[in-house]
């Protein structure tokens, strides 16, 4: 068997079993709790801040490569530091819960091999929110394609803000929403398609209570805004709405295969339904009232005598 690089674990399934395979270097890091089970969990040392960091490897992060198939197998992670998932030709069904799951509250960055197609579905256990769970920051990259089912909750759900560049992502059902995350949705290029949900397309929400504003390369940006500006995003076959946002909805580029007519944002509902209902005063995003106008960079609402206007404090 050939030697496992540096800062890498290779995590191969097959059937009811899973082999783990870790780095030398890393060793002392990740420990296996799950003696060859095909439902795998990690736990990716709290004392982990990167070793050996190289072009490649700016960080030095711990990469997690998955291959193989299994259908009645999970990735389990925990962590609190940043990481990568490389799905590298994998096929991951669990009956019973997410088919990963991510809880490692950093950047969580899922690496889509090219020239792979990997595969995930989870059960029904409303433990948890999708077939892909992630507490973290989610970034999708590469150039393989991903197809994802959700039979529990969303197909893809991330607590914190989620990015795709480059990589192809189906999801072909999902028992509420294709994709969910919180603080801003962005997708740079790719190919997205989301069919047969039972609520929306795309929803993102806010992760606090007072929208950030948006913020210089997003990182730092709680808004709960939609951006798109590159590839094609398809949507179909949706209960609900294409798009929700707790924040705007932004199209700057890319190809947009569904009726952008529907869908919704939190601005737009305080103003329609809310304004001329509501006594005066400040609101945020999501129409919960604010004691006092708000200092730092944030986007709120004033209602003056059934007029919403919208204000950006920068």
């Amino acid at each position: 068997m050939s030697a496992i690089e540096d800062n890498t674990v290779n995590i191969v399934f097959n059937g009811t079993t899973a082999s783990v395979s870790i780095a030398n270097n890393i060793s002392s890091y990740v420990t296996v709790q799950s003696n060859g089970s095909s439902h795998v969990k990690l736990v990716q040392s709290e004392s982990f801040a990167g070793v050996d960091a190289n072009a490649d490897n700016e960080d030095g992060e711990i990469i997690y490569i998955l291959s193989g198939n299994t259908s009645d197998g999970e990735f389990y992670l925990e962590g609190a530091y940043k990481c990568t998932v490389e799905l590298s030709g994998v096929s991951i069904t669990n009956p019973t819960g997410p088919a990963i799951n991510i809880q490692n509250g950093k950047r969580v960055s899922v690496s889509v091999k090219k020239g792979t197609t990997s595969s995930i579905a989870d059960g029904a256990n409303e433990d948890y929110n999708g077939a892909f769970h992630c507490k973290g920051h989610t970034k999708f990259k590469g150039k393989g394609t991903l197809n994802v089912v959700g039979n529990s909750k969303h197909g893809i759900y991330s607590k914190e803000y989620l990015e795709i560049k480059n990589c192809n992502i189906n999801i072909t059902k999902a028992a509420k929403d294709g994709i969910h995350c919180k603080e801003y949705f962005l997708m740079e290029s790719g190919n997205v398609s989301i069919s047969n949900t039972g609520d929306d397309g795309i929803q993102t929400e806010l992760s606090g209570t007072v929208s950030t504003g948006v913020t210089q390369a997003h990182e730092d940006e709680d808004t709960g805004n939609f951006y798109m500006t590159d590839g094609t995003l398809t949507i179909s076959n949706y209960e609900s709405k294409a798009i929700v946002a707790d924040g705007t909805i932004n199209y700057t580029g890319g190809t947009q295969n569904f009726d952008k007519e529907d869908t919704k944002t939190g601005i737009e509902d305080m103003t329609a339904s809310q304004a001329s209902k509501i006594q005066n005063g400040i609101y945020d995003l999501q129409g919960r009232k604010l004691k006092a106008t708000p200092q730092h960079r944030c986007i709120y609402i004033i209602v003056e005598n059934g007029i919403a206007k919208k204000v950006i404090r920068r």
